[in-house]
């Protein structure tokens, strides 16, 4: 996929530079008061990492089965033997978990033939089969499929053969489990949180989402990356437990990696939506966990037993993060990471096993219509359905890119039905934000004229060859200036880039957990040159995930399932607007010629085809066709 960098002007480039470093410290605080006897724990530590498929078939060899071949071979721990189907793309392997259990993840090794497109589904009786992963690009190697935010319970796991990535039998060296049994409804004292749902806002991966609070799993010491809830990089965060039902709780424990909260409130709420606060640190001992700064070498984490004021009703309890933990990352500069917790247990009576994730949503029915549609006719940029934006008013420089963006015909027209962004050379000459800028180009989007959830979104465009030209059309969250959003948090959908090559244009798109150049992202080539010819580009985006297309020819599709099972949090239930400029130089042009001077990402040649005049994107029409 193509390398990228973001684009809008909300970076906290320190702190996005921190965010995959596991920094700790273990700090000495007041103890709080004991909260009596409780129930004997689970074994943690092992519970949240036992592999319950291996488990199941140690216990009952007959609990592995297949359509063909040795299924037990793939549950046997030994990396030596691999279940090796029958030669059919439809071949399937199941394993009896001896239970019904929450299913957290399954990781599946594939061998030498892999599944190219394969389900992954869960029963509780063994013949009606419900999906909770579908892959339909797959790759090989090792596939960690979690299964946050679906509700996935059930006794029979099994991954079930679509296509193969060659003839013959699939090869699967292990197929392992993991979850765990929910807490029930408890008249004694007992952690009513165990393996219920857990949810949360902003986080920074899907191996690090709200369900591992809940797992179970405490590593020996508090350090390590695994069975973690990591928010992303904002104080204002929370991660909160279902617990089925109302309940009465006297303490919460938190099991926090290094990176704690040095203030924060623990809230009980009836709807999930209205929520009371039952405890928060006192000021000293917030004043004491804010002077623990520490060093990202250090990896101990802390643990805050919390004993309530007094017991508190309700059904959802949340953690709501105040302040980070601070670290020198080097001294005396100080950085901060998003909120780190191993787990979150909740001690009371009450409760419910039946606790369980909302479904997620379906696509919508009925046919599209055209909800915004400009074909750039009338005399000039109609300003109804457009902003221009203004480097230095509207948006700062981002991305070292070397334009500012102006309001001015010589950076934006309209001729003959074609809207033009163009971009100028004068070495000097504009003035923008307190900086001096050598070049000049356009920026317009559809920002409080037009903004919408869901649709086809489309627009005919011809773009300009050389080096470091980087047109763009696309969508940002409506909601990407909330300093408790900002970026990639509000996602970004890049429906088309060019960064001067007239063999390819990319897709990608941008939110927690991949981000930047770990976008989720791909490129539609061609062969023999033809960027700079007239094209279509496009994209169907639904509530189950997002469609690319250049004249309708799919380029790359991205499911929410897969997504969020894999890589990161889905951030596109909400309202987007339509972006459409063209930058000069900057990071993702950088990244591919490798130029440095005379400006980053932008050769001599391109300059000078630019003072020549003539480098320019034309937009023939934009179009925004909804459901509903």
């Amino acid at each position: 996929m193509p390398a990228r960098t973001r684009r809008t002007p909300h970076r906290r480039a320190l702190t996005l530079a921190l965010a995959t470093l596991s920094a700790a410290s273990l700090l000495a605080v007041p103890a709080l008061a004991d909260p009596g006897p409780r129930a004997a724990p689970r074994a943690a530590a092992a519970a949240w990492d036992t592999d319950l498929a291996a488990e199941a078939v140690a216990a009952n060899p007959g609990a592995a089965s297949a359509s063909g071949g040795t299924a037990a071979d793939a549950f046997d721990g030994d990396d030596g033997t691999s279940w090796t189907s029958e030669d059919s793309a439809t071949a399937w392997l199941s394993v009896d978990l001896g239970s019904g259990l929450r299913i957290d993840r399954v990781v599946l090794d594939w061998g030498a033939t892999y599944g190219k497109k394969y389900v992954v589904e869960v029963s509780g009786d063994g013949t009606d089969w419900q999906p909770f992963y579908t892959e339909d690009q797959g790759n090989g190697d090792t596939v960690t499929a979690q299964t946050y935010p679906q509700e996935v319970r059930g006794r029979y796991v099994r991954v079930r053969g679509v296509e193969r990535s060659a003839a013959g039998g699939y090869v699967l060296a292990s197929f392992k489990v993991y979850g765990g049994d929910p807490a029930p409804a408890s008249t004694s004292r007992t952690n009513l949180a165990l393996h219920h749902p857990a949810y949360g806002d902003l986080y920074q991966g899907a191996g690090a989402n709200p369900s591992f609070v809940t797992d179970g799993g405490i590593p020996a010491g508090l350090t390590g990356d695994a069975t973690r809830w990591a928010s992303d990089w904002n104080a204002d965060r929370w991660v909160a437990v279902d617990l089925g039902a109302s309940s009465t709780i006297d303490s919460v424990d938190l099991y926090w990696e290094s990176a704690f909260a040095v203030d924060y409130e623990i809230q009980v709420s009836d709807d999930k939506q209205n929520w009371r606060t039952v405890y928060q640190p006192s000021a000293d001992e917030v004043a004491a966990r804010r002077a623990d700064i520490g060093t990202p070498g250090q990896s101990a984490g802390k643990h805050d037993t919390v004993q309530l004021p007094e017991p508190a009703t309700g059904r959802y309890v949340r953690m709501l993060g105040k302040e980070r933990r601070s670290f020198y990352n080097p001294a005396p500069a100080t950085a901060q990471f998003g909120y780190s917790l191993y787990e979150f247990q909740v001690w009371g009576t009450g409760g419910s096993a039946d606790a369980a994730y909302p479904a997620l949503p379906a696509d919508q029915g009925g046919d599209y219509r055209t909800t915004f549609f400009d074909d750039f006719d009338g005399d000039g940029l109609d300003r109804s359905k457009w902003r221009v934006v203004r480097t230095g008013t509207e948006m700062g420089p981002v991305n070292g890119e070397s334009q500012a963006y102006v309001d001015s015909p010589d950076a934006l027209s309209t001729r003959d039905g074609v809207l033009q962004l163009k971009a100028k050379y004068c070495q000097g000459c504009t003035e923008a934000g307190g900086t001096t800028y050598d070049f000049t180009s356009a920026r317009i989007d559809t920002n409080t004229k037009f903004d919408f959830t869901y649709g086809k979104v489309s627009a005919r465009m011809r773009l300009p060859v050389g080096e470091g030209f980087w047109p763009a059309f696309w969508m940002l969250g409506s909601d990407v200036d909330d300093p408790k959003v900002s970026w990639p948090g509000s996602g970004e959908t890049d429906i088309m880039e060019n960064i001067g090559y007239n063999d390819w244009t990319s897709s990608a798109l941008h939110g927690p957990g991949y981000s930047a150049d770990g976008n989720i992202g791909a490129r539609q080539t061609y062969p023999d040159g033809g960027a700079d010819q007239w094209h279509t580009y496009a994209v169907e985006w639904k509530p189950t995930g997002m469609t690319f297309s250049v004249d309708d020819r799919v380029v790359q599709e991205t499911s929410r399932n897969k997504m969020e099972s894999t890589r990161g949090q889905w951030v596109f239930d909400h309202n987007q607007y339509v972006i459409l400029n063209l930058a000069l130089g900057g990071a993702y042009p950088a990244g591919w010629n490798k130029v440095t001077s005379p400006y980053w990402g932008l050769p001599q040649s391109s300059v000078d085809k630019i003072a020549q005049g003539g480098v320019q994107a034309d937009i023939d029409w934009v179009r925004v066709e909804q459901k509903g």
